[in-house]
């Protein structure tokens, strides 16, 4: 290894070789999971200098794991803890290569921030409308199939991506060019799609190309609170036959869920007295410049009193900065409440309110103590059904009880209600075992078979879709 990363320091540089154990340490762990012990930390400045670094480790084996901002929750840009693998850090390959207001198209290179991004959209007025809590960078975006708050109005970044261009391993640092921009292309297999969402097992993205939307010109927002857990799927069919494309989220957030950020976010007002059993968080937005003829607000406002009574029994109408700092500062209030058990699950939406009834029940029956405090896309069936183990269960409650509480919950979401276990964080190793456990054989071969291809050696990234032996 000591001969391999004085060839990577060669290759790259001092600032594009970490070795220094404080200077590794931020890349070496993820958000949540996955802390690990790199090699070195390479940090390419262009595409060519990580070509060159593939075929440099492809030499002697070596793996690689490729990383953005670091944002995931599923450990797939971790290395793991043998001190053999290097971290590719994307950081400095970013940057706008073009943007184009006529095909509403914007390319640029997988290290830009996704903050970045919309910034230098907003003077065409266009956006990126992938609404995520942090600020992850396109490249992870992609490796993930990121999908976000307003999915059931944009879709998840897979649909959002006319092309992309990448790195292989097969022959090492081959650039494969996929970088079209067509919206109809139907000349054989759409093989970006090989990319996007499988944690770089197949190939390391270096560039995407995406369609861009028209920047929202009015925005209302409304916090609601259902007559019934069932009056919640209701309001949502209604929401959609009323306001088509102008319904831009639906949101699910719990009592416990809103009760955390009261108690952990300063400056946060209640806004229910006494707070409600669940509440949604529904936003319509458009392009169109608000006018006499044309207020969402308004709009909005009448639907709301028409639903007073059999759908909704109370409202609170705001800012939507407001609403939305309350929905976006769930996950870390959370974090202070106990351990937290995450699941990022999806059932079919007709029967997620069902789902949830059953799992909450599930947890009081055979886990008490433990508290819920859930919160989700209703829009697309997306579930964040957060657990929290308060401090002074730790004792009773191990990790194999945990595991078997895990294992009960997805079993419920995936086998009983048809679901998945990973609705948008992907598979990487924290979520390795279920795939092994849920994925169907077939289903598993042909991934396999892929990966193979792609990565004969396998030597690129976390997230396996191949037997390990």
């Amino acid at each position: 290894m000591e001969q391999v990363i004085q060839a990577i320091e060669a290759l790259l540089g001092p600032q594009g070789c970490l070795i220094d154990q404080d200077a590794r340490r931020p890349y070496e762990s993820g958000a949540r999971y996955g802390n690990g012990s790199a090699a070195c930390i390479a940090r390419p400045a262009n595409v060519e200098e990580a070509a060159e670094l593939l075929r440099l480790c492809a030499r002697d084996k070596i793996r690689i794991v490729a990383q953005g901002a670091n944002t995931g929750l599923v450990g797939a840009a971790s290395p793991d803890r043998s001190g053999r693998d290097v971290v590719l850090s994307m950081e400095r390959i970013k940057g706008i290569v073009e943007i184009d207001p006529v095909d509403r198209v914007v390319q640029a290179y997988a290290g830009t921030r996704l903050s970045d991004l919309n910034q230098a959209l907003a003077p065409h007025g266009l956006c990126f409308p992938i609404d995520l809590g942090a600020d992850p960078s396109l490249g992870g975006m992609l490796a993930a199939n990121t999908g976000g708050a307003r999915l059931i109005r944009y879709g998840d970044v897979r649909h959002n991506v006319l092309g992309l261009e990448a790195l292989l391993m097969n022959p090492p640092g081959q650039r494969l060019d996929l970088t079209n921009r067509l919206r109809k292309n139907n000349t054989g297999p759409d093989w970006k799609q090989w990319f996007i969402g499988t944690g770089g097992a197949y190939g390391i993205v270096t560039q995407a190309v995406l369609q861009v939307h028209p920047l929202p010109q009015q925005c209302a927002t409304a916090l609601v609170v259902p007559a019934s857990p069932e009056a919640g799927l209701l309001l949502l069919r209604d929401a959609e036959r009323h306001f088509s494309d102008f319904l831009t989220a639906f949101e699910g957030i719990s009592h416990n869920a809103m009760q955390s950020v009261l108690r952990h976010l300063p400056g946060m007002q209640a806004p229910f007295e006494p707070l409600p059993p669940y509440a949604f968080l529904i936003e319509l937005s458009s392009a169109r410049p608000r006018s006499a003829d044309f207020d969402l607000e308004k709009l909005f406002g009448a639907w709301l009193e028409a639903c007073f009574g059999d759908l909704i029994l109370d409202a609170v109408i705001d800012k939507p900065e407001v609403l939305w700092r309350l929905r976006h500062a769930i996950s870390e209030s959370v974090r202070h409440e106990g351990k937290v058990i995450a699941f990022d699950i999806a059932v079919p939406r007709s029967r997620l309110a069902a789902f949830r009834e059953e799992a909450v029940a599930l947890v009081g029956r055979g886990y008490p103590g433990v508290g819920v405090f859930d919160f989700g896309h209703w829009g697309d069936g997306g579930l964040h059904f957060n657990l929290v183990v308060p401090q002074a269960l730790m004792e009773v409650c191990s990790e194999e009880r945990i595991a078997v509480l895990r294992q009960e919950i997805y079993d419920l979401a995936v086998r009983k209600y048809r679901g998945s276990f990973s609705a948008e964080h992907g598979v990487g190793p924290f979520n390795q075992s279920f795939y092994d456990r849920y994925t169907a054989p077939e289903q598993q071969a042909l991934a396999a078979g892929m990966q193979a291809a792609f990565d004969p050696e396998r030597l690129l990234g976390a997230t396996r879709f191949m037997s390990a032996q």
